[in-house]
């Protein structure tokens, strides 16, 4: 009986289940069931840079990646179907909203 007790860990641990598969994660630039849309970001032209803004700009895009730019600052010039960038200018106001 003391023999089973001591086995009892091991024949445990082989009835463990597998590891869950991970998340899905960005391929080349793009996270699945993410592509940009600029359909309807104009609206937030002239708005203060914020993190509410910046997540209603995810929502409306269906961006996964969003990238503030704000003046002078240099950006990369890899496309990213999966991202939104938005340009400020110096007093934080929303300028300018791309995909990309």
């Amino acid at each position: 009986m003391h023999k089973m007790l001591g086995l009892a860990p091991l024949l445990l641990g082989a009835c463990s289940t597998a590891p869950a598969a991970p998340a899905a994660s960005p391929i080349h630039g793009e996270t699945p069931g993410h592509t940009c849309t600029q359909d309807g970001t104009d609206q937030f032209i002239g708005h203060s840079r914020t993190d509410a803004v910046g997540a209603e700009i995810k929502r409306v895009s269906n961006a996964a990646v969003l990238r503030w730019a704000p003046p002078g600052i240099m950006l990369t010039m890899d496309y990213r179907a999966d991202r939104v960038t938005v340009w400020l200018d110096a007093a934080n106001k929303i300028t300018k909203i791309r995909c990309g």
